[in-house]
């Protein structure tokens, strides 16, 4: 099957009607599911409407430009972003850097319609373009004592701005268990709406986990790395009050500030109806087996 690039996929205008997407709803096929989907992926169409480019790409959370959600948009075209190279580390029998142009070449690229809910009580929908996270993971192979994998964001303060004040001890890390990443629905992406992907939205490699509150979705990613212990996790590590190391989207346990049962839904106005969270997002069919027995209030 030929592989696709960027440009062989859906064009913007085609991508409200169309109904050859993987959805974020989407019941997975078992094609899908053993990681063997290519192209432009066949699967049931959720009802699902992609917020518009400008919305996506001018309303983030990327602390690295500045902690106002028009910054990244603003200041993010200053990173440079190719050529850029992933470190893999820890316990993995490839272990080293490689160049992610060389990576992508290897790799399908697929679309992805998916939620996402910040923390914060608010969500978007956006089609994404790349590749399961596991297909990597395959390529790397992990040793058997690997129990999670970690990530960790560029620091690069002459061309991050964000980085130059200490609103976070940079770089930016994040995890998940090894179970989490191999799961078919954890995607990095390279791309959305069928253009690269914009600085401000991590290009050119940040990693998409549709279940779980959008600050696990780390931008910009430069190493990966396989522990066998839970690594440091940057906001569970600023505030643990606040933020666990899972942070799975869970009406049900609210932030201590403010409550998760709702959100508000980006492009719908000031005056739009909020929404009701739905547990893990919308994906407990394809996810909620991984917490099966773990009591959600203690492990948030």
């Amino acid at each position: 099957m030929k592989k696709l690039k960027h440009s062989d996929v859906t064009p913007k205008n085609y991508y409200i009607n169309r109904r050859n997407f993987i959805a974020g709803s989407a019941i997975f096929s078992s094609t899908f599911a053993s990681g063997l989907v290519q192209g432009k992926a066949q699967a049931s169409i959720s009802q699902l409407t992609p917020n518009s480019f400008q919305e996506i790409t001018n309303y983030n959370n990327f602390y690295e430009f500045g902690t106002a959600k028009t910054d990244p948009a603003k200041y993010a075209e200053k990173l440079t972003t190719k050529p850029w190279q992933i470190e893999v580390e820890g316990l993995s029998n490839k272990k080293g850097i490689y160049d992610l142009e060389k990576i992508l070449n290897k790799m399908p690229i697929e679309e992805r319609i998916y939620r996402l809910r910040c923390v914060e009580g608010w969500s978007m929908v956006i089609p994404w373009i790349g590749f399961p996270l596991k297909n990597l993971i395959h390529q790397m192979t992990p040793k058997n004592d690997a129990r999670y994998v970690a990530f960790e964001t560029l620091y690069r303060p002459d061309e991050m701005r964000g980085q130059r004040y200490k609103s976070l001890d940079w770089p930016y890390l994040e995890g998940l268990t090894i179970e989490e990443a191999m799961n078919p629905l954890t995607f990095l992406a390279t791309g959305l709406y069928g253009k690269d992907l914009p600085n401000q939205n991590g290009a050119p490699l940040r990693l998409v986990v549709p279940w779980k509150y959008g600050f696990k979705s780390i931008k910009s990613i430069v190493k990966i790395s396989f522990t066998s212990e839970q690594p440091k996790t940057t906001w569970s590590a600023t505030n643990p009050r606040e933020y666990g190391f899972f942070s799975n989207v869970n009406p049900n346990v609210d932030h201590p500030r403010w409550s998760q049962a709702t959100e508000r839904v980006i492009g719908e106005g000031l005056f739009g109806e909020r929404r009701k969270t739905e547990m893990f997002n919308g994906y407990e069919k394809e996810v909620g087996y991984l917490y099966k027995g773990m009591d959600l209030k203690k492990y948030y």
